[in-house]
């Protein structure tokens, strides 16, 4: 990262400290030294970086020269890259450790940075010089320089660079209102889910809570305040993990409709819809100005989907096989639960994991409680992410305590090739607390270029309990392979070898970014790698052989569900994005639309909803999935069939690992998607019937 000194840093320089954010890192990697940076130096830092990368824009514009490749297509790559490295930390810290002055101060910058996005999409001189490059030069250039051309001239199109004035000046309008619109998103959700804790007075009411999980209530209490002994915190998803434990009925009940209230009015404070039906009327509008149907048009089309007829056909397949399975398994957990509660016992959804889980205990003699001290977050890290990264890709991974962090949970490493050559640092934030957004992710604070001679920094952002003080952080299975799945993501950024920043890594379809994530999670349950990390936290001990047989069996045990409430929140966002700008619903219409939407297409079932509704669904109104949440159906099924090729030929041997990171891994979106799957694969085209049995359905 290079040193910035320009007219435009003149207040910088007048101040008496240096600001961090603009001079180059003396750290490895360039890292970025969070011990120098200041609350009070990102506004001017993004004001320093926002009139430079105005300035490298107008010497583009200005400049005498015929537009060329090398002096109009290579300077707009190079013009943002100090606003990309402020923005990546800023943004970093948005998500994950958000404090009220940040807060004040993306409310200040997200309107300056949509100013300059609008300015430069519709800058017709600039964009005249790119259209003369992609005219004149395209089919002379080859590989990533003409890759890069290309998405610049189709993005530059897209976002309505061939308006006229009129529909560009509209088109201005609704991306700041968007912007200001998903702030408020991004202040609201996390606010309502925070306020939507469930308070507990007496410990007997959490019976059926492991001690350890009663210990992590406890700690969650004194973390919000206190206002009880005992917190059940609500996550971003709409199931809750206490529900599969409390003997409680009121109180699961109570827990579960904290999670779905949370932010649809129930508490008048707390109301998003408002915002999800603007947002998906200046969405809609936005894709009728740029001659299309709906929103899910205009964004398929981009995609490896193509269009939204495609998507359809592929999940209203999945429902018709997954409607019979779904039924089925309701009425076995509702047969089991009368057993016990009485004929006359009707399944609630707040139930369906509590008995679901006794089901499972009694069938296959196993729980969560009996696994959890086999999967301690450090011995998942390091001898089971790492450890299958190791033996498939060669990489090694040494801690650096010497790199600064956001915060003190933070773990920093530095990645070695399999030629012992530095080429990455990893940066993992594995613990929930009140000021980190819900969900899991994957992110960089510097993406690999060959260009810039950039090497990658990479992170990993999880939700996972920490326990109390001397206590190990125990984790559910699905918290294990989320770990795996959010580091596939970050070995897509690691291994990526590409000449420029805007093709490297992840920067691919949202249908096909998810796919190395979702394959990544194939090597927790592969048994060299399970054995290698599935240790007792006190003994050290791996997991006994018939403890697990029994807890990989259990691993498809009632799936219906999950693919279920994933089915239904993908048909939710699709509909939501179907819809032309006259026909969004009310605000307070917006509930019944969800209603309805789910019942024409099949999936309106009070035992199995959305795993997010519309009114908490991150995804699709704070985040970048919009008409893109079946990526994680389709990118799924892309990933079984990768898995089943590394199956066929050994998936732990190096010479699959490292095909597949030529073929794919390495390449970001410097080619054509489909053929980097076919090249790997041989298939022409991927297989949907291998999802449902890799489910057990």
């Amino acid at each position: 990262m290079t040193t910035v000194m320009t007219a435009s840093l003149s207040a910088c320089q007048q101040a008496q400290r240096e600001n961090p954010l603009l001079t180059e890192s003396e750290l490895s990697f360039g890292a970025i030294d969070f011990n120098k940076i200041e609350t009070a130096d990102y506004l001017p830092a993004f004001e320093a970086a926002i009139q430079q990368k105005r300035e490298n824009i107008q010497k583009i514009v200005d400049c005498p020269d015929s537009a060329t490749f090398e002096n109009t297509i290579l300077p707009l790559e190079d013009s943002g890259k100090l606003l990309t490295r402020v923005s990546s930390v800023f943004f970093a810290l948005v998500e994950a450790d958000k404090t009220p002055e940040l807060g004040k101060i993306e409310e200040k910058v997200q309107p300056m940075l949509t100013d300059l996005g609008n300015e430069i999409s519709f800058n017709k001189p600039l964009f005249e010089r790119i259209r003369q490059v992609y005219d004149k030069q395209y089919d002379s250039l080859t590989g990533e320089d003409q890759k890069l051309l290309e998405e610049t001239y189709k993005n530059f199109v897209r976002r309505g660079a061939l308006l006229p004035d009129d529909k560009m000046a509209r088109m201005k309008e609704i991306n700041l209102r968007i912007s200001e619109l998903q702030q408020q998103w991004g202040n609201l959700l996390p606010d309502a889910t925070n306020d939507a804790v469930v308070w507990v007075d007496k410990k007997e009411d959490l019976a059926g809570l492991s001690e350890a999980d009663i210990a992590q209530c406890a700690k969650d209490a004194e973390s919000r305040g206190g206002k009880a002994p005992y917190a059940i915190v609500i996550v971003n998803t709409t199931q809750q993990a206490p529900l599969a434990s409390l003997d409680n009925r009121e109180l699961r009940k109570k827990v579960y409709e904290a999670s779905i209230h949370r932010a649809d009015g129930t508490n008048p404070k707390y109301n998003t819809f408002p915002i999800v039906c603007e947002i998906a009327k200046l969405r809609a509008e936005q894709a009728a100005i740029m001659g299309y149907p709906n929103y899910a048009a205009y964004s398929l089309e981009k995609a490896m989907a193509k269009t939204p007829d495609n998507v359809y056909a592929f999940l209203k397949n999945l429902i018709q096989q997954y409607a019979p399975k779904a039924d089925a398994e309701t009425k076995a957990i509702e047969a089991f639960a009368q057993k016990t509660e009485g004929k006359d016992f009707q399944l609630q959804p707040y139930d369906r994991f509590y008995y679901s889980a006794k089901m499972k205990k009694a069938m296959l003699d196993i729980s969560d409680d009996e696994v959890k001290p086999y999967f301690n977050v450090d011995s998942v890290l390091i001898n089971g992410v790492f450890y299958a990264a190791n033996r498939v890709y060669g990489l090694t991974f040494k801690e650096r305590t010497d790199i600064p962090t956001y915060h003190p949970d933070m773990r920093v490493f530095e990645v070695f090739d399999k030629d012992g050559q530095s080429m990455a640092l990893f940066y993992g934030d594995y613990y929930r607390r009140p000021s980190k957004r819900g969900g899991a992710w994957m992110d960089a604070f510097q993406e690999q270029s060959r260009h810039w001679n950039q090497k990658p920094i990479i992170f990993n952002v999880c939700n996972n309990a920490k326990a109390p003080e001397g206590k190990p952080s125990l984790l559910t299975w699905d918290e294990v392979t989320t770990m795996f799945h959010e580091f596939g993501h970050a070995l897509h950024g690691m291994l990526s070898n590409c000449e420029y920043t805007s093709l490297a890594g992840t920067s691919v379809a949202r249908d096909f970014v998810e796919m190395p994530s979702q394959f990544n999670e194939s090597f927790a349950s592969i048994p060299e790698v399970f054995d290698h990390y599935a240790r007792h936290y006190e003994t050290g001990e791996a997991m006994p052989a018939e403890l697990k047989e029994r807890m990989l069996k259990s691993i498809n045990f009632q799936t219906a569900y999950a693919l279920g409430e994933n089915l239904a929140a993908t048909c939710l966002d699709l509909a939501w994005h179907m819809l032309s700008a006259d026909a969004i619903p009310t605000a307070d219409k917006a509930a019944d639309f969800e209603t309805e939407a789910l019942r024409q297409i099949g999936l309106l079932n009070t035992q199995i909803p959305p795993r997010y509704s519309t009114s908490y669904f991150n995804h699709v109104w704070g985040g970048g999935y919009a008409a893109g949440y079946y990526s994680y159906l389709w990118t799924e099924v892309l990933a079984v069939n990768i898995a089943d090729v590394f199956a066929k030929r050994g998936a732990l041997k190096p010479e699959t690992g490292q095909d597949f990171r030529d073929k794919i891994l390495s390449r970001g979106n410097t080619g054509d998607l489909m053929q980097m799957f076919t090249d790997f694969t041989g298939m022409q085209q991927s297989d949907a019937s291998s999802l449902l049995k890799a489910r057990g359905l």
